[in-house]
């Protein structure tokens, strides 16, 4: 469920992100840079959630990479369509 919950937080986080691009350009070239300045924050984020896993929660780095994975590639596979989309338009 944690997992489940973080990756919405990406999502949710993305979305966010693409709002303020809006907001700051007011076109699809600013949504794309938010997009893009997304990516390494949601790595950021990701790693921390690794960080938590492996020294709060009790889980070992083998157990937690997988969870990595997942968690970072959601979101960001998204923000990767999100920039391939606006990229057209």
């Amino acid at each position: 469920m944690h997992v489940l919950l973080v990756i919405v937080g990406g999502t949710v986080l993305l979305g966010l992100f693409l709002l303020f691009g809006k907001l700051w350009g007011n076109d699809a070239a600013a949504m794309a840079l938010a997009a893009k300045l997304f990516l390494p924050v949601w790595l950021a984020v990701s790693v921390a959630n690794l960080w938590v896993g492996v020294h709060h929660a009790g889980y070992g780095l083998r157990e937690e990479l997988p969870i990595l994975l997942l968690v970072f590639a959601v979101p960001a596979a998204l923000a990767a369509a999100a920039i391939w989309r606006l990229a057209q338009g």
